[in-house]
């Protein structure tokens, strides 16, 4: 499938903000936005997006028109999303993939929204990113990492993420980074919305995930037959994934016992999705190459948006001002 990859992002421009799954803290959520502000964006919202609908931010059909209609308003460069929680499952069989690529854009978030990461990608071939939530990361004050921010959504040119990473199983290789949270990727299996691993630099994080838990996914996952194809390994910081403070063994050792024996390289720590800070933005869909050494580092070779002429897009912009 040919690959689309969205213009990059520019300072002064506007950045749509949508809840595809569930509700948000409004404070946090309208602290988020003014940190937009301040890093020269413009957010922008529908009011829609403040319903709610038991745990949904909403109904399926709301969030899915809210989807569409920030891929196609012509002044937003940008689709961020408020939070995940769970619901962009329901927007698979509403949303219309053709209308969204249509309209290649930079889209973010993590945890639940990874339903939608893979799907874009897979099914319509656009880049997307994993990394920070309005009502989240940039509603924290060292929430977002914004060397990595600027890199995938404004960079032409290659550049590496290296340091808090640690060696699970040496070696080199190169593929198509792609993942998101573990949990929201193998629920995938057995849909029509499976996720493709195969040639891939896999990214897996979670959060509040037991090591047996992590254990049991792994497993599902190398049944399923997910873990063939793949040329690396790269796991998050998973947040709070212990049995017990104290507790005989480590995350890091459970995880090996599972993938050890797949002969790619694996490493750990990575800090995008669930983080204790700085989240990090990484681009889904572009060729990377993983080197796990003792200080492993993660290069992305190539650039995840492209360049735009400003003229073009500046007169567009003026008629929505």
């Amino acid at each position: 499938m040919k690959r689309l990859t969205p213009p990059a992002l520019q300072p002064g421009d506007t950045v749509g903000i949508i809840a595809p799954a569930s509700g948000f803290n409004r404070e946090r959520f309208l602290a988020g936005c003014e940190r937009l502000r301040q890093m020269g964006y413009r957010p922008f919202y529908l009011d829609s997006i403040f319903d709610r609908d038991l745990y949904f931010a909403g109904s399926a059909k709301r969030r899915a028109r809210e989807l569409e209609e920030m891929f196609e308003r012509d002044e937003v460069r940008a689709v961020l999303c408020a939070r995940g929680g769970y619901g962009c499952n329901y927007l698979l069989e509403r949303a219309n993939i053709a209308r969204i690529a249509a309209h290649p854009k930079i889209f973010v978030g993590c945890s639940d929204v990874t339903t939608l990461l893979t799907w874009f990608l897979d099914a319509a071939g656009l880049v997307t990113f994993h990394g920070p939530m309005v009502e989240k990361a940039f509603a924290s004050p060292d929430g977002v990492d914004l060397a990595s921010w600027s890199a995938a959504t404004a960079s032409a040119g290659p550049w590496q993420i290296a340091g808090d990473m640690e060696p699970l199983v040496r070696g080199a290789a190169e593929g198509i980074l792609y993942g998101g949270c573990l949990s929201l990727l193998v629920e995938s299996l057995g849909t029509l919305y499976a996720i493709k691993t195969e040639g891939t630099i896999l990214f897996l994080e979670d959060v509040n995930a037991k090591p047996y838990q992590v254990d049991r996914m792994l497993m599902h996952l190398k049944l399923a037959g997910k873990l063939d194809g793949v040329r690396g390994l790269i796991f998050g910081e998973m947040l709070d994934c212990r049995q017990s403070a104290d507790q005989p063994y480590t995350l890091q050792e459970a995880i090996t016992r599972v993938v050890g024996d797949l002969g790619v390289p694996v490493a750990f720590g990575l800090r995008s999705g669930h983080v204790t800070r700085a989240n990090i933005t990484l681009p889904l869909g572009v060729r990377a190459k993983l080197t796990v050494e003792d200080t492993p580092r993660l290069e992305i070779l190539e650039a995840a948006v492209s360049a735009r002429t400003t003229t073009a897009y500046n007169a567009r912009l003026a008629t929505h001002d």
